[in-house]
């Protein structure tokens, strides 16, 4: 990815250029993805950089990796990505950060993120489209994942799983916690031209 600006402005062609292509209006984006009007015109002009939650809105809206949305990476027999030159897609107020590192392509796509979280840190996601899976393995730290409602602690060198499909929130309670991510998307995705989303409340 090249400078925020260049960045925004993929982003504005991918989203207005998918959305023309599905013959959805903006209010009938805006209905998909539960991301306000304003925020996709705003989206779509290349005049902002969008929350990790509006980036996310729009790609399960579109059923779409949101690395597509993003722009794709040139294809080579080996991928080598050094993550100090990739944008933090989300930071937290006192410095974590979450980092798309890149997207497993297939007829399943793989998301891999790697996020850190400092104490008192907290990120709620919304729901994703049904059959998304997700995957979470604590380097360090414990973290504290809450999923449909159920507050569970994972700690350093386990992985958890779960469906996507609900409302979900990792924290770091007392200390920094770092983890990978995984967000496995269903076989449709990219495919599936009434692929929705549930709008957090």
């Amino acid at each position: 990815m090249g400078s925020e600006r260049e960045t925004n402005l993929v982003l504005a062609r991918a989203v207005r250029e998918r959305r023309q292509a599905m013959k959805w209006s903006i209010d009938q984006l805006v209905a998909r993805s539960g991301v306000s009007k304003g925020a996709i015109v705003a989206v779509e002009s290349g005049s902002t950089n969008p929350s990790l939650s509006t980036l996310v809105r729009l790609a399960d809206a579109f059923g779409v990796a949101v690395t597509d949305l993003l722009g794709d990476r040139p294809g080579a027999p080996v991928q080598l990505v050094p993550h100090a030159a990739l944008p933090s897609l989300w930071q937290g107020p006192h410095g974590g950060k979450a980092v798309l590192v890149l997207t497993i392509s297939g007829v399943s796509p793989v998301e891999l993120w790697t996020w850190t979280l400092l104490s008192g840190e907290c990120h709620e996601s919304h729901p994703h489209p049904r059959g998304v899976v997700e995957t979470v393995t604590v380097l360090t730290g414990t973290l504290q994942l809450t999923v449909a409602g159920a507050g569970l602690t994972v700690p350093a060198g386990t992985t958890a799983t779960f469906q996507g499909d609900r409302e979900h929130a990792y924290a770091a309670a007392d200390a920094t916690v770092t983890f990978l991510m995984t967000v496995h998307l269903p076989a449709n995705t990219g495919t599936n031209p009434h692929a929705t989303t549930t709008p957090a409340p």
